[in-house]
């Protein structure tokens, strides 16, 4: 592989370094984001209620799959961009190269888990119905396209780490752009339904892996794949940093099959229907703090391997302050109007949008603390603490466990609703010291090294 380090990020103010990979890093997020908000709205106006449920069965398996793409793709990332800060050019390559054994990897087994474990899946959440029928048929298109899937939440990742940010958002977007396309030919014209809506999306994703692949093979990019070289090291040290992701998605999966559960056990298939309008609802702040805290982990990980520890806190200023900030208002957007937003999902459905929108204001009051989880572990997996970034993806998993079991007891379907938020802000508590501790450890860093007044003139 040929491989060249830029230091752009060290020629720049802290700021403008941090926007000018969180831009394209939001927007990134917000156009892949389509992938679900526009399945849902597509889904939602054609197929009806069961497949919004059908649908929303479907994606605590898919996102297992989904997040061992953005496993790959965050935790070489990072190693990525900690090698560029120490102008390790072979590492860099040898990564590179890693990575992509290992969606390959991840794709097979996500093909076999699909295969095997689907059935399972469903009966845990007490599927049943058209409900089940719709989610079987989304999920049998990705029995043959995981290892797209994985590529896809992967590359783009990749790319944005060899210091193209744009072309990054670009893949993105042709991906995003070809899905709306195909779900409005698959799910509106040809009335496929829940299986086009597959079919659309795997095809997408076909063409974000292509173009990637493209990238590392032109002269555009900085590392370019020469040889196809797998290093166990590497591949160890990626797994070990993007773990904490893969926990995340597995939450979210978690999240999504306990709460779809609860919901047809004191609820029915309208309950579940609404909570799949409320993750979509949900999905479009997500999007934002997703993309503000990735767009935090390039620089703050090559701060890192420079030992530019100041730089590092004024990053995650500003990546916590605008990602609490944008949450905040969503809340407040969200109990002044909730209906209309709930409407684009739900028209004509006055029950689907009354239990949607009363769910909205219970479930999605502590939105914000999602956000400031996400941007935590990406912080610690940027300095290289991928067991603290464990802790906070575990942690957000299982605290939620007493309290997914003890208040649907008490309050029936409003103890459903009010589990997560109130779960965010008890684990908010370890969080938060957590976060503050160690950026206070950089500042102690930054004024005991010798270089100390260098950095400070750099940053």
């Amino acid at each position: 592989m040929s491989v060249t380090t830029t230091l752009s990020p060290k020629n720049e103010s802290v700021a403008r370094t941090f926007w000018r990979y969180a831009v394209p890093s939001v927007a990134a997020m917000i156009v892949s984001g389509l992938y679900q908000v526009i399945d849902g709205f597509f889904v939602g106006h054609y197929v009806g209620v069961d497949g919004l449920a059908g649908i929303n069965m479907a994606w605590p398996v898919l996102g297992v799959i989904m997040g061992f793409g953005i496993l790959v793709g965050m935790g070489a990332g990072s190693v990525i961009s900690i090698y560029r800060g120490e102008q390790n050019q072979q590492g860099v390559g040898l990564t590179l190269s890693t990575s992509l054994w290992l969606m390959l990897g991840f794709g097979i087994l996500s093909s076999v888990f699909l295969y095997f474990g689907t059935d399972t899946v469903m009966a845990i959440q007490n599927a049943s119905g058209m409900p089940l029928l719709h989610a079987k048929d989304y999920l049998n298109v990705f029995v043959f396209g995981s290892a797209l899937t994985v590529g896809a939440g992967a590359l783009p990742l990749l790319v944005r780490n060899d210091n193209s940010p744009n072309w990054a958002t670009a893949l993105t977007v042709l991906g995003a752009v070809a899905n709306i396309v195909l779900d409005y030919l698959l799910i509106g014209v040809l009335g496929l339904g829940l299986e086009g809506a597959a079919v659309a999306t795997v095809i997408s994703q076909a063409l974000v892996v292509v173009g990637a692949l493209c990238y590392f093979l032109s002269r555009q990019a900085e590392c370019r794949i020469r040889h196809m070289q797998f290093s166990l090291v590497n591949a160890k040290h990626t797994i070990e940093l993007g773990s904490s992701t893969l926990f995340m998605f597995l939450y979210f999966s978690f999240v999504l099959a306990v709460h779809n559960f609860l919901l047809m056990s004191y609820g029915s298939a309208v309950y579940v229907g609404a909570y799949a309008i409320l993750g979509y609802v949900g999905t479009m702040y997500y999007l934002f703090a997703e993309g503000l805290a990735n767009g935090m982990q390039p620089p703050v990980s090559y701060y890192y391997g420079a030992r530019r520890f100041k730089a590092i806190k004024s990053t995650v200023k500003i990546a916590l302050g605008s990602i609490i900030g944008i949450g905040v208002a969503a809340v407040v957007l969200l109990n002044i109007a909730p209906e209309q937003i709930i409407a684009l999902f739900g028209k004509g459905n006055s029950e689907l949008i009354e239990v949607a929108s009363h769910g909205a204001r219970l479930h999605l009051f502590a939105m914000f603390l999602d956000g400031l989880f996400f941007a935590a572990s990406v912080f610690f997996i940027s300095i290289d603490k991928g067991g603290k970034a464990l802790f906070v993806s575990v942690g957000n998993m299982l605290v939620q466990l007493p309290f997914l079991y003890l208040l649907p007891k008490i309050w029936g379907v409003d103890g459903v609703w009010l589990a997560m938020p109130i779960s965010n802000l008890v684990l908010a508590l370890v969080v938060v010291p957590m976060l503050l501790s160690e950026l206070n450890k950089l500042g102690r860093r930054e004024d005991n090294s010798p270089n100390a007044a260098l950095a400070a003139k750099a940053n």
